[in-house]
């Protein structure tokens, strides 16, 4: 299986978050360093990772938002 940048944007973001919350509950310092540190090194992981994942799309710029197509009129 293999593991596609989503889940570490997701991994990443938890990770800053579950940070949040023991900034806010005044853990140790320790804890919060270490997790802070950590925190950092795998966003700069997950943006090596997004930007180097062979993604591929047919998608184009022409295509523009599906939602809400270029010369739709509602």
């Amino acid at each position: 299986m293999k593991i596609t940048g989503i889940f570490y944007v997701v991994v990443a973001t938890l990770l800053l978050i579950a940070l949040t919350i023991m900034v806010s509950l005044n853990l140790p310092f320790n804890w919060v360093f270490y997790l802070m540190c950590l925190g950092q090194l795998f966003v700069v992981v997950t943006v090596y990772k997004v930007l180097k994942d062979n993604y591929t799309t047919t998608k184009t710029f022409d295509d523009f938002y599906e939602d809400n197509p270029i010369g739709y009129r509602s």
